[in-house]
């Protein structure tokens, strides 16, 4: 029974490359060694082909149909990648031509051995670099040859010229500007979340909103997404920026504008962020529609004035002549979103400034933002944002073991208190009642406290420390009033200290509480931000009071905050010119010097 149909030809194919392959192996490079005087090695050619040949007849390249490979760009033999020094020696680079037979003496091996192209052609010349240090002094020996790609998926033959080098990128000029910017309006920049995404709206398989996905509109709106202007590759708004869902944004751009027509620009008009309608879930007929929360008006002046009502106003024309003014300009716009956990949107708000904007104001600078809020849960109150705001509490907590995130009680006005006054004046009698420290706030309050011989001086003393210091005293103060509690290494520890009489007694009643509270301003000098550097609170401890017995002693118990502003003087200045150390190429005044 003979082999099936076509079984022989592909055996014979099949031999045909087992040989070739295998006098590829047996074939052997051009090998030279070189000192300081080496000279070009003559290359060994190494060419497959599957046609049959007579056995020990030297090989020759095959031809192909599609004509010979165009001459490689780079020439390995003439390239050494690892030669960083003009006119220098660098170690171990083996195919430096300024090292010498000295140089090769101290060389532990050739940092780059094999110097070649692409490896993805089928054949190409590769050089090869090794040093013999059995010669006297050490040579370098060069091999030139022929690497063979082993992968069937190869590149044979490259005739795509272009493809040999890379393409010069435009540079954006001010006369090419406008057209490349037309070409890149398929994708954004965030300014806060480092998120990019396409204009093209994929539509998702999913029935919620995801993280990062954009917010859908209605098919009556006039983008299918809501769109919320931000810097693109300059600081000029882009308006074709999608609100991604869960992804808080506050953005700042600078849109031109012609003040004559300002009524025809949509950009600035409040219809343009009110109108859309958003789809409650992707790809649904449920709409939320946006409601107007508030509109404040801002003058020429910069003064401020709430209106009443929430009818949409637009961009209005006034003034004759040169002294032309537009009103009801929109400069800062604030979205505030309501989600549930299934990812669906429930509520959808917007406030609005609007401003008046002359000719000097132009450029027109614009504010945009937008935030998620989880249905059915409340905000956490903050004590300024970042700095702490004069009157409300500071923000305080402690750290059960060390690396372990700020623990902090629910209510705000309970990490950080002192003592509270009473009419009684009986500190018995206060026990429990405390006030909270109030940022900026000097406070004083005491009780008074009656002995009699029959106290021991221990109990009275333990009772009156932790009448002092209260239930679960702080050992860390938020920096800011915003601070986060994971972020334990920016608070700042509360030092407390006991100070005693000097009178050496074997017993000391705590009489006082004294907190010392340091703050600085932070930040810019148009906005500073009142931040706490330190903290002490010192426990100031007296000699125990004899009675006599049958007799009474009243002693007063206080508590004390002060607040020490510890800003240096804020001067205005200019940064320094920078120092220029610049450099110039050994050859730079080659061929003058």
């Amino acid at each position: 029974m003979g082999p099936p149909p076509g079984l022989a030809p592909l055996l014979l194919v099949l031999q045909g490359c087992w040989a070739s392959m295998s006098a590829q192996d047996r074939a052997t490079p051009a090998v030279t060694t070189e000192d300081l005087s080496s000279t070009e090695p003559a290359p060994a050619i190494l060419g497959p082909s599957l046609s049959p040949r007579t056995p020990g007849a030297p090989r020759t390249p095959e031809s192909s149909a599609s004509g010979p490979r165009p001459t490689p760009v780079t020439d390995v033999a003439a390239l050494c990648v690892c030669d960083l020094s003009p006119a220098q020696c660098d170690v171990n680079c083996c195919c430096d031509p300024d090292c010498s037979s000295m140089d090769f003496s101290v060389f532990s091996a050739c940092s780059v051995p094999v110097v070649m192209g692409d490896s993805q052609f089928c054949t190409q010349k590769a050089a090869i670099y090794s040093l013999n240090f059995k010669a006297n002094p050490p040579e370098r020996v060069f091999k030139l040859i022929d690497q063979i790609n082993p992968s069937i998926f190869c590149i044979r033959i490259t005739n795509y010229k272009p493809a040999l080098s890379f393409i010069n990128p435009e540079v954006p000029d001010e006369n090419n500007f406008d057209r490349l910017m037309k070409t890149t309006t398929g994708f954004t920049l965030n300014a806060e979340s480092d998120v990019s995404f396409s204009t093209k709206l994929d539509a998702p398989s999913t029935t919620k909103y995801e993280y990062g996905a954009q917010l859908q509109t209605s098919n009556d709106s006039s983008a299918p997404f809501l769109r919320l202007p931000s810097p693109l590759m300059s600081s000029l708004c882009a308006d074709d920026n999608p609100a991604a869902f869960l992804v808080n944004q506050a953005v700042t751009c600078t849109r031109r504008m012609d003040l004559e027509q300002c009524e025809e620009i949509e950009a600035l008009s409040m219809a343009r962020y009110s109108s859309p309608t958003i789809l409650r879930v992707p790809n649904s007929g449920k709409k939320v529609f946006i409601t107007i929360q508030s509109i404040v008006i801002q003058s020429l002046n910069k003064t401020l004035t709430p209106l009443e009502h929430t009818d949409v106003l637009w961009p209005t024309l006034v003034g004759s002549g040169q002294e032309k003014i537009c009103i009801h300009v929109v400069l800062e716009v604030k979205y505030s979103l309501t989600y549930t956990e299934k990812g669906e949107i429930m509520k959808a708000a917007v406030s609005f400034l609007l401003g008046t904007v002359s000719s000097a104001v132009i450029p027109l600078q614009q504010k945009f933002e937008i935030h998620f809020t989880q249905q059915g849960t409340k905000p956490v109150p903050l004590s300024g944002n970042p700095g702490y705001v004069v009157g409300l509490p500071v923000a305080a907590g402690f750290q059960p073991q060390k690396g372990s995130g700020i623990i902090q009680t629910t209510n705000r006005y309970g990490q950080l208190t002192i003592l509270r006054s009473s009419a009684e004046q009986d500190c018995l009698a206060v026990e429990g009642i405390r006030t909270p420290v109030l940022f900026g706030y000097n406070m004083q309050s005491g009780c008074k406290l009656r002995l009699t011989s029959a106290l021991p001086c221990r109990l009275v003393a333990r009772k009156v420390k932790d009448l002092l210091k209260g239930q679960g005293f702080p050992d860390y103060v938020a920096p800011f009033g915003n601070s986060q509690a994971q972020d334990a290494l920016d608070w700042v520890p509360v030092h407390f200290a006991t100070l005693s009489s000097n009178v050496k007694d074997s017993c000391q009643l705590p009489v006082a509480l004294v907190i010392e509270v340091k703050w600085t301003k932070y930040g810019s000098l148009l906005n500073p931000q009142a931040r706490i550097v330190n903290v002490t609170a010192n426990l100031i401890s007296s000699s125990f009071p004899e009675t006599s017995a049958g007799n009474e002693r009243t002693v007063l118990i206080s508590t004390a905050v002060t607040f020490a502003a510890v800003s240096a003087p804020a001067e205005a200045g200019f940064r320094a010119r920078p120092a220029i150390n610049a450099r110039l190429p050994f050859n730079y005044f080659f061929p003058f010097a």
